[in-house]
């Protein structure tokens, strides 16, 4: 649910996913564990991001757990996930020995770790940091710990990283996590991103258009004006280097991964750009 549910919309996702029967929800930050439990939903909730002591103690407030990788974290919190930096080298306790003296303490509940390369296919960094956390779980030894390491990509790529339960967060919005077409996973994406026609004008050869004069007609041409913009999170990267539909039939679509193509970046960075001015229409 992390990022307003990768722009989708926290608590209507949210409500979504537990009809669909998921069992755990997950967020970044304190804040979003607050909006959950302020639209009245209830259950388990795992604060993954880091935490300054003053989020820390909102997160227990509002009934989440977190994740520890320091003896302050874990002193803190009535449950805790202990990570372990399986090679990620952001977040988690790089150290085995601190990883497992925090996992033997009586009030984890988890174990986890997070994947750098799952999404790049046949690359074996996924596969060395599979066997680390393995090994990990194995020495901690203990059968009550919920245990999770992996991510969309994982989860598609590998049943052996499904432990536990398994964290997909781009997935489940039908954006493909190795930025092909979600068709290949059997994915289909969730949202559609629409505006209208606001305006249509001949333009005569020379005649140009926008700020910068970025674009000229080379010959005789109908221009569309459509209302959407870097206020609404349409990159201005986006000028002269996009496609839109109108009036599009059927299976026609342009995907969330030929926009991030487009752009250099990936389609999480899509969905998640887009900004409040968006209004979301979420279907039942």
């Amino acid at each position: 649910m992390k990022a307003n549910a990768y722009g989708h919309g926290t608590v209507p996702v949210a409500e979504a996913a537990l009809r669909g029967g998921a069992e755990w929800l997950a967020v970044a930050t304190a804040a979003e564990v607050v909006e959950l439990r302020a639209a009245g939903i209830e259950g388990s909730v795992l604060v993954m991001g880091a935490l300054t002591s003053d989020e820390l103690r909102t997160a227990i407030d509002a009934d989440a757990d977190v994740v520890a990788w320091t003896e302050e974290v874990s002193d803190a919190a009535p449950r805790v996930h202990v990570k372990l930096d399986t090679g990620m080298s952001r977040l988690g306790a790089k150290q085995l020995e601190l990883a497992r003296r925090l996992a033997a303490r009586p009030n984890v509940v988890g174990l986890m770790t997070h994947f750098a390369t799952a999404d790049e296919l046949g690359d074996d960094f996924f596969g060395a940091q599979l066997a680390i956390f393995r090994d990990f779980v194995a020495a901690v030894g203990r059968d009550d710990l919920i245990t999770h390491a992996a991510n969309s990509a994982a989860a598609l790529r590998d049943p052996a990283s499904h432990f536990d339960m398994v964290r997909c967060g781009v997935a489940i919005y039908g954006l493909d996590p190795f930025q092909s077409d979600p068709a290949d996973h059997g994915l289909e994406p969730a949202m559609t991103l629409r505006s209208w026609v606001a305006a249509l004008r001949r333009l005569e050869a020379g005649e140009s258009a926008g700020y910068g004069r970025r674009w000229t007609a080379e010959e005789p041409t109908w221009l569309a004006t459509v209302p959407i913009g870097y206020g609404d999170g349409w990159r201005r990267a986006l000028t002269n280097n996009a496609d839109v539909l109108i009036g599009a039939q059927g299976e026609e679509r342009i995907l969330a991964e030929e926009v991030a193509r487009r752009l250099g970046t990936i389609n999480y960075e899509v969905t998640t750009g887009l900004l409040p001015r968006v209004t979301r229409e979420h279907s039942p």
